[in-house]
């Protein structure tokens, strides 16, 4: 296989390092293309509006000032040359990407960029703060990264879906399982906002999470990671929520509704024969 690494903590993250030993226990051929800086909170964020430059970090290693997204279109269509990769791997991140925080994340980002441009992804992440406060030890993705992307390849999944795995905040003799699991909801709010005072007298304010537990469904990454099991869930883009759209349509389409005939468009007289 030809792997493409990419991450949204940047190409000096901690996480990275690890995701490339476990990338190198499946292929020798392992290419890197990551943001120059950290992207946490990036999402889908393309950079449109000025020039994504490239700096050559070594042999088949690239740092790019952008988005992961950015780095996963280059990567593809670009930095690889004429082999495209077999595969994308997005972390292993600093941090869990569980519940909502799938829709703002910059690794499940780079993913869902691959997944786009129809190369199997699946996103990593490293969950902390839960049993060691402050503190994001990789040992539990290093140990079992590569078994569960073996097992994830084997298992295959549709086009439209990309893979996202959450190692669990424990040392890996502590692991009680691996789940499969749905995208969770937290019945709690982690953002917060902290207002400061700069030495001139303005105020800014930073943006964090509290690690605070809530008491979600069994059978979702939320309950998986608070107990300690590894969480496998699959992942699509597709935002609709059938549910509603029944109740739409007979609110808002009358049903003896006729759209309008189209205004006629140019000068008047007989067409060409």
């Amino acid at each position: 296989m030809r792997i493409l690494l990419t991450n949204d903590d940047g190409v000096h993250g901690p996480g990275l390092e690890v995701l490339e030993a476990i990338a190198g226990q499946l292929s020798d051929d392992v290419w890197v293309v990551a943001p120059e800086t950290e992207q946490s909170g990036a999402a889908r964020a393309l950079t449109l509006t000025e020039p994504v430059r490239v700096r050559k970090a070594g042999e088949q290693r690239f740092a790019v000032a952008g988005r992961p997204s950015d780095c996963v279109l280059l990567g593809v269509l670009e930095l690889l040359g004429e082999r495209k990769p077999d595969l994308v791997l997005s972390g292993v991140n600093k941090g869990q990407n569980i519940a909502e925080d799938v829709t703002f994340s910059g690794t499940i980002a780079g993913a869902a960029m691959a997944m786009q441009m129809g190369v199997p992804a699946i996103a990593l992440s490293q969950a902390q703060n839960f049993r060691f406060p402050g503190s994001c030890p990789f040992e539990c993705a290093r140990t079992f990264g590569a078994e569960m992307i073996r097992k994830v390849l084997a298992a295959q999944w549709p086009a439209d879906v990309l893979i996202n795995i959450n190692f669990p905040d424990r040392e890996p003799g502590e692991v009680a399982g691996v789940e499969i699991t749905r995208q969770g909801h937290r019945d709690e709010r982690i953002l917060y906002v902290e207002g400061r005072i700069d030495l001139r007298t303005n105020p800014y304010y930073w943006i964090g999470y509290r690690s605070k537990l809530s008491n979600p469904p069994e059978g979702t990454d939320l309950r998986a990671i608070y107990e300690g099991r590894i969480s496998i869930t699959p992942l699509h883009l597709d935002l609709t929520h059938e549910a509603t759209l029944a109740a739409m349509r007979a609110a808002c389409v009358p049903p003896d509704f006729v759209p309008p005939a189209p205004a006629l468009v140019g000068r008047a007289g007989p067409g060409p024969e």
